[in-house]
């Protein structure tokens, strides 16, 4: 039997306080994920360094697709919910017209890099791997500078990945399909704390 619980608020209110949040600070995000409420740390250098060493590969590798930073979406498949991963890759033109959170049906891949914030275990490596899963996004990337691995999460089946495969910083990491791209993440040992 599957708990459920209430959410403390509507989709509607949180937009409205996460774009009040947006107006009033500039170090924090907030995600609605498993209606619970979220915040998530504003990106260092090195956390945005991972992110343009990331847009260089998929443009050179499939510039058929755009990885779009801080791509707000609806991860609403189970449960409702609104994200804010680190990088969404899919189709240049998938997100035009959808505003602040887009449907998430387009997206090939979601990212995340670890932040140096308190939530990282429970939201980066616990709930957003099962929402992300729940709305059937074919791979999760997680960038884990704490660790210095990266996890690549593939083959969704509803609350899951059934594929899970982590390496450590300086491996070479194929992304399966539908991504089909290499990683040389030898890099990654460059921009660690």
């Amino acid at each position: 039997m599957t708990a459920v619980h209430e959410s403390l608020m509507t989709i509607e209110e949180f937009e409205e306080l996460a774009r009040a949040a947006d107006r009033i600070t500039e170090g924090v995000r907030l995600e609605f994920i498993d209606g619970k409420l979220g915040a998530k740390a504003v990106p260092d250098g090195d956390h945005s360094r991972i992110m343009q060493w990331l847009i260089r590969i998929f443009l050179t590798a499939r510039p058929d697709l755009f990885l779009t930073p801080e791509q707000g979406l609806k991860i609403e498949r189970y449960r409702k919910g609104r994200a804010r991963p680190d990088g969404a890759l899919a189709d240049a033109d998938a997100f035009v017209g959808q505003g602040e959170w887009a449907a998430a049906g387009a997206v090939l891949l979601v990212v995340e890099i670890t932040s140096d914030d308190q939530d990282t275990e429970r939201r980066d490596r616990v709930e957003k791997p099962r929402a992300y899963a729940d709305t059937g996004i074919p791979v999760y990337l997680l960038i884990d500078r704490d660790t210095c691995e990266i996890t690549v999460h593939s083959e969704p089946n509803q609350a899951r990945y059934d594929r899970i495969l982590t390496v450590p910083f300086g491996s070479v990491v194929q992304l399966p399909e539908p991504v089909d791209v290499t990683l040389d993440t030898g890099a990654l040992k460059d921009w660690v704390r």
